[in-house]
């Protein structure tokens, strides 16, 4: 979702690294000249720096951690997308959020673009790890035990928090959406995302950048080039989606 349906130049992720790093300084008073390292390195070891803390043994509530590095976002930014909101409507197949961040985040996102209808459902943090009972998706539920279990905190031992770029939360994400992933096409601007959705059998979508990157099947510069690239996606033979696909099914699942 981020920086795939809005583009990186917004300056929300910088915004919300900042956010984490004053966070790291001000709440769990680590040294401020170890934040932007560790901030750092955490999130190329672990997928996330709030991942990353959880496995170093640091407490803190999800919540209070999310609403202070999302909810201090300048959302402002986001402005009603009529063309992807268009764009979005006019293709025939289940389209659904996958994103690391918690849900208060993408109702923002989705609320400030004007895309709330676009999508079928959402895959976010607390999908991924929920704290106990079933997780829900807009048309179905998907028992707890579908998640791979992850330690909730409780006991003594460090947390592990399931989020991408990890094989595991692709694989938990796909079975999340009940698809198969031969017939998912995966949208995201990140490489390694993009990697680790090919090896969990996703046809990938690079966003954001000009030329394939490692596990790419497709480049695009922008959201918005989707028909341009993937014209397939809307025809009604299903032998040309098939070649987009490489599949002989004719839906397939948008994860943006």
């Amino acid at each position: 979702m981020d920086d795939t349906l809005y583009p990186l130049s917004l300056g929300i992720n910088m915004a919300c690294r900042k956010n984490i790093e004053e966070y790291m300084l001000h709440h769990m008073h680590i040294e401020k000249s170890e934040v932007p390292r560790l901030c750092l390195e955490l999130y190329k070891e672990y997928g996330t720096t709030m991942a990353g803390l959880k496995v170093m043994g640091h407490e803190f509530d999800n919540d209070e951690f999310h609403a202070y590095v999302h909810g201090r976002l300048p959302y402002e930014v986001l402005k009603p997308d009529p063309v992807l909101r268009n764009l979005l409507h006019s293709m025939p197949q289940q389209k659904i959020i996958f994103t690391n961040a918690d849900e208060a985040h993408v109702a923002q996102v989705l609320s400030r673009m004007g895309l709330e209808d676009c999508f079928h459902g959402v895959i976010c943090f607390e999908t991924l790890n929920p704290p106990s009972g079933p997780v829900k998706i807009k048309d179905g539920t998907v028992e707890a035990k579908d998640v791979p279990e992850m330690d909730n905190g409780t006991s003594s031992r460090k947390t592990q928090i399931l989020c991408k770029p990890s094989v595991e939360a692709m694989e938990a994400a796909i079975r999340i959406a009940n698809v198969d992933p031969k017939k998912t096409i995966f949208f995201d601007d990140s490489i390694r995302n993009i990697a680790s959705g090919k090896a969990a059998g996703l046809h990938t979508v690079v966003v954001g950048r000009s030329t394939l990157v490692p596990g790419a099947d497709h480049a695009l510069n922008s959201i918005h080039n989707i028909k341009e690239a993937l014209p397939e996606i809307w025809e009604d033979e299903v032998e040309h989606l098939e070649q987009i696909i490489q599949s002989s099914a004719v839906e397939t699942v948008v994860l943006a």
